[in-house]
């Protein structure tokens, strides 16, 4: 598990998250990572862009007043129709 702390990216932090788990993490392993939440909607793009690139959202919560978290584990979703079906 590792930790990575995207607060300096401002909202331009989901590239940087991207590149983080297709090159940085290895499979089967989990990030947390941590931004801050100056549009609320930004939450959902990323969580959009975590199950766009088919990896495992386990967790997105607010971490405290201006900061969130989120919790990805790199490991591909073989059906996209099921893991739909627990949301």
């Amino acid at each position: 598990m590792k930790r990575y702390d995207l607060r300096q990216y401002k909202d331009d932090f989901i590239h940087r998250m991207n590149e983080i788990i297709k090159d940085e993490l290895r499979d089967g392993e989990v990030g947390i990572f941590i931004f801050e939440i100056g549009d609320g909607g930004i939450v959902k793009i990323a969580n959009n862009s975590i199950k766009s690139l088919g990896y495992r959202l386990l967790n997105s919560i607010r971490f405290n007043e201006v900061d969130w978290s989120i919790v990805v584990k790199k490991e591909k979703i073989q059906d996209f129709k099921e893991e739909a079906l627990w949301q």
